[in-house]
């Protein structure tokens, strides 16, 4: 048995191959392994940023005098949309000390952005994650340097949420929490995620919803949530999350997260995502589909959604990942694709259409089978 310490996680397993990329920071290291003993710890961020006036506020106040206490460098900023302190000189060096990196500031702009076909508007509670997937969009949406981000104005949030479910009364309004982050990484520090749970357990027309791959739920499994709050986890194939879902927890350790978040009567949902169609796909997947029959078989009868979403790429997307893994076997060979213009007017590379329609009969027969009153909300 061999234990290996790698940035802010543990892993203990038998393993065949270790390759280090000596020029990441932190080492990130790609290993073939069963992931079955991986124990992870919080996020631990090397470098915290604080923005000069997010200290007025309690939160604030709060995280910085937590994070005195440790052994973490500590920098103040004019603004939080101005980060000039993260160091990297290479794609590596910039992306890893960018995952390393924790900004607290205040959100300024409270007018939410859309978020379809999620929910009616993203709640901003955070940006970035502190996973280090080889494949994510956000490598071509938050920059060079990836840093986690945390807002202190929490109340002031929350209160333009309640403005936006008047709005739209008497319908009820969704929000998504997730929309450009994960936010479970940072719950143990902020509290944010609790506090929002709380408010959207008193709206009687206000809806939060927020996906993860993380396991720390432990926080907020006794909120007042009154089935407001649909907690979905982020699930893939085993074989998919070991190749390139680093620094995040193993299957069976989210669908276990699941288990607990059910137990607790929170309404539950999954996102299959990115599905990747490579030799032997389906019996990956039904392998994936059979944990959480294992694993949840009892709550069968429980409305779980779930969310199916195929892998796909832009050209700014390749273009990064391979600048961050340069050795990297995501497959992005725009040869086996068919290009299709997204809603927000960019392209993309997707699935071929016969490719998508096995892929959708696959998903919809077997979580039918499985699942008999789940419902699934969308197959793109």
């Amino acid at each position: 048995m061999i234990r290996i310490s790698v940035s802010c996680f543990v892993l203990r397993a038998s393993w065949q191959k270790v390759l280090r990329n000596t020029d990441l920071g932190h080492s990130i290291l790609y290993i073939s392994f069963e992931r079955k003993d991986l124990i992870f710890m919080p996020f631990n961020p090397k470098r915290v940023l604080f923005e000069q006036d997010a200290l007025k506020y309690p939160l604030g106040g709060q995280l910085f005098d937590q994070f005195s206490n440790k052994d973490i460098e500590i920098n103040m900023l004019k603004s939080h949309n101005r980060v000039t302190d993260i160091p990297g000189k290479t794609p590596q060096q910039a992306y890893s000390e960018g995952k390393s990196t924790l900004v607290v500031g205040i959100r300024r702009t409270l007018n939410f952005e859309s978020c379809k076909p999620s929910a009616h508007y993203q709640l901003p509670l955070a940006t970035g994650c502190m996973g280090m997937c080889m494949y994510c969009y956000l490598n071509t949406q938050l920059g060079k340097k990836p840093y986690m981000r945390v807002y202190v104005n929490i109340d002031e949030i929350l209160s333009k949420a309640a403005d936006y479910i008047k709005e739209r009364e008497p319908d009820i309004t969704y929000f998504e929490g997730a929309a450009t982050s994960d936010p479970i990484p940072v719950e143990p520090y902020t509290g944010s995620l609790l506090k929002t749970i709380d408010f959207f357990g008193k709206q009687e027309l206000g809806r939060f919803r927020f996906v993860t791959k993380f396991t720390d739920v432990e926080g907020i499994l006794n909120a007042e949530h009154n089935g407001h709050t649909t907690i979905r986890f982020s699930l893939n194939s085993a074989n998919v999350i070991r190749k390139y879902e680093h620094k995040t927890a193993s299957m069976e350790e989210r669908v276990a997260a699941a288990q607990k978040i059910v137990e607790h009567d929170y309404p539950l949902g999954f996102i299959i995502a990115p599905v990747m169609l490579y030799e032997g796909w389906k019996k990956d997947y039904d392998e994936l589909l059979h944990e959480l029959e294992v694993k949840l078989g009892q709550y069968r009868d429980r409305s779980i959604s779930f969310e199916i979403i195929s892998h796909r790429f832009t050209s700014r997307a390749k273009k990064n990942i391979n600048e961050i893994f340069p050795d990297n076997d995501v497959p992005m060979n725009e040869e086996d694709r068919r290009f299709k213009y997204g809603q927000f007017g960019y392209g993309k590379y997707v699935y071929k259409k016969e490719e998508l329609s096995d892929m959708e009969g696959f998903f919809r027969s077997r979580i039918a089978e499985i699942f008999p009153n789940s419902k699934i909300d969308y197959v793109i």
